[in-house]
């Protein structure tokens, strides 16, 4: 697994386009597992903090929560917009790690809008990155797993 800052090392210019998607829209899809194992996708928002942590906050003990504190794994795939895939279409998978940490959470607390008095905060490290594009008429994907380059493949 790798932290963003991380895959933005080792992919700066897939990094730079993904980080461009996500920017693009305040909101995303978020996949998590249920209890049953069956998907839940919810609507969600990520941060990218100058530490390179890619970060997602979510309402205190809303179900995609209990899915991540349960099961870590998740996939996020950005807002397509106006569905004409300028810029491509992004998707990030990997492990949350929930911050658990009373002071460390506090400080984020202390920092965000006063209408959001807690909340549960996950760190999210990255096993996968997905960008695709559709250029001159043919698909263009791109993918990055930690400790490998990036692949392209066109179809």
């Amino acid at each position: 697994m790798a932290t963003w800052g991380e895959f933005e090392s080792a992919a700066p210019e897939l990094a730079k386009a993904v980080s461009a998607r996500f920017g693009a829209h305040k909101h995303h899809v978020l996949a998590t597992i249920r209890a049953d194992g069956s998907p839940r996708v919810s609507g969600t928002e990520v941060e990218f903090l100058d530490n390179g942590t890619l970060r997602l906050g979510s309402m205190l003990n809303a179900l995609k929560a209990r899915d991540l504190q349960r099961d870590p794994r998740y996939a996020i795939h950005t807002n397509p917009g106006d569905q004409s895939m300028e810029g491509g279409d992004a998707k990030i998978s990997g492990r949350a790690v929930e911050l658990v940490d009373p002071e460390a959470l506090q400080k984020i607390f202390d920092a965000a809008p006063p209408e959001l008095s807690r909340y549960n905060v996950f760190d999210l490290d990255i096993t996968e990155v997905v960008l695709t594009e559709l250029v001159e008429d043919e698909l263009k994907v791109r993918l990055w797993k930690p400790s490998a380059p990036v692949q392209t493949f066109t179809r």
